[in-house]
Order: structure tokens, then sequence, then C-alpha cells
């Protein structure tokens, strides 16, 4: 078995555990707009479309620190994290990016126990 099956085989395995959860099998903005209420914090019955983009961005930002990217820097008044980022992520083919958003889910929900 080589890493990217292996990879693969751990995120069906969270896709199948988000599809039970929520009946219904989530693509990778839904999976990142999840990461980003959670690290919000603030549940409401509605975002608009510019919240649910900010949203998004927390959760790759939130991704991306596990692995020295980015770091919180503050907490804004409305409770909305802002990150630094520290270093520039690596050039990579769509794949190769797919690939590593994958990983830095999986990483993410393993750590949150998920």
């Amino acid at each position: 078995m080589t890493e990217k099956d292996d990879l693969q085989l751990r995120w069906w395995a969270l896709e199948a555990k988000l599809m039970e959860r929520f009946g219904k099998k989530p693509d990778m903005e839904a999976i990142l707009f999840l990461v980003g209420i959670q690290e919000f914090g603030d549940l409401q019955e509605k975002f608009t479309k510019e919240q649910k983009q900010d949203l998004m961005h927390v959760a790759v930002c939130s991704l991306f620190s596990q692995s020295g990217y980015y770091e919180l820097e503050k907490v804004d008044e409305e409770g909305w994290p802002h990150f630094r980022q520290l270093k520039s992520l690596p050039v990579m083919n769509v794949i190769d990016q797919e690939n590593f958003m994958k990983d830095h889910l999986l990483l993410y929900f393993e750590k949150q126990q998920i």
C-alpha cells in the first residue's frame, strides 16, 4: 500500500463518518465550512455569503497552522480569529494541493477526535 492509498482510505473513512452524521456526502467546501464553524465557535442559523467565505478561510488557516504555515494572531471583538502567515505554502499541482488539504483535514479531525 502506498502513502496515497493510505491517505485515500483515511479520507473515505472520514467522509463516511461525516455522511453518517449529516446524512449526505460532504464535498471539500462543506468540510472546510464545518471546520470554520468549529474554529469560530458560534453556530448561527444563517451565515452570509461573505461569512461563509470567511469561515472557510479560518478553516484553511487553522488547518495549515498545524504545520507551521500560519499562527493565530488574535481573536477580534466579534470572535473572529485572525491569522498571520509564517511561511509560504509549497508550490504544488492541483492533485498534490488536494492531497495536502486532505492530509491536514485528517490530522485536524484526528486531533479533535472526530
